[in-house]
């Protein structure tokens, strides 16, 4: 039983407040996921042919100085870090293929949180409040962000194992609910394309076959039609991409969701209560996403 969180925001003056409007929705599905919980923040892009790397390790105390001198060889050009607890994103130049595999192959402990123009993703183990306090999320700015708090019922509580997960650049995925053919598609999708995973978790699984799908030249609905044919079991995605976000529930949709719209932003949630703070949200036009229904908003949609 997790719970997800997407909101963006349609309205430009108002992104100083994604932050502000967001960490209360995190917090909301506290009682849904206790035990993990992260963010996929989205934010200005860096400029064409660099790429925001976002990396974690456990040791507070690793050597970050390290690992960008490295990255400064590695690309030619300058690099420039922001910190966030244990986590790091480093503004350097190349390509999402060549930073990952030198990531991979460089950085033994380190682990790949996202690679994008625009994303940013933070997640830890604790709770909802725990990560919005030790990331700072109330001060954080952004056009929009989908976020997620996890329940562990079928393998252990990992900062690996939280959500979301991106297997592609700008684009991740947080899930509520659970696959049963994760592990064949894994297999499939390692086989067909260069995509690697980091984890045994299922949505990492689902994160990546939208990710193979886009490769292969579909857009994200037809990527979105093909999973309803592909994945099996029951679930609620919430997906981030470079311009917006996406929603979709399985054919039978037994996990809950909510949307709601108003002329300054849309947001979902697992339970209404993640949406009641936000203003307006006495005007806007609430529903349940129907089954097996793409539902996506973006400045390029």
């Amino acid at each position: 039983m997790c719970g997800i969180v997407g909101l963006y925001l349609k309205k430009p003056e108002l992104e100083d407040q994604l932050g502000q409007l967001f960490s209360p929705m995190l917090i909301g599905m506290s009682e849904r996921g206790p035990d993990s919980a992260g963010i996929a923040l989205y934010g200005d892009p860096v400029a064409d042919g660099r790429l925001k790397l976002t990396l974690q390790h456990p040791d507070m105390d690793y050597d970050w100085d390290g690992v960008k001198k490295a990255l400064e060889t590695q690309s030619g050009a300058a690099v420039s870090v922001d910190a966030c607890d244990n986590h790091r994103t480093f503004d350097v130049q190349g390509d999402e293929e060549t930073l990952s595999q030198w990531a991979e192959a460089n950085l033994p402990g380190v682990t790949i949180m996202s690679l994008g123009q625009r994303i940013v993703i933070l997640k830890e183990m604790g709770t909802p409040q725990e990560i919005v306090d030790r990331f700072d999320l109330t001060n954080v700015k952004g056009g929009h962000a989908v976020g997620h708090t996890r329940m562990a019922t079928e393998s252990a509580v990992t900062t690996a194992g939280s959500h979301p997960f991106s297997t592609g650049q700008d684009l991740c995925l947080v899930h509520n609910g659970s696959l049963s053919n994760h592990n064949r598609l894994r297999e499939v999708i390692e086989r067909r394309s260069s995509i690697r995973f980091q984890t045994e978790n299922d949505t990492e699984v689902a994160a990546g076959y939208l990710t193979w799908k886009l490769r292969e030249g579909m857009d994200l609905d037809s990527a979105l039609e093909a999973a309803l044919e592909d994945l099996d079991g029951f679930y609620t995605f919430a997906i981030g991409t470079a311009d917006g976000f996406a929603a979709l529930r399985d054919p039978i949709a037994c996990k809950p969701a909510v949307l709601a719209e108003t002329d300054d932003w849309v947001a979902m949630a697992s339970e209404f209560r993640s949406l009641a703070h936000l203003p307006g949200v006495e005007n806007a036009k609430v529903w349940e996403p129907e089954p097996a229904k793409i539902y996506t908003w973006g400045r390029a949609a």
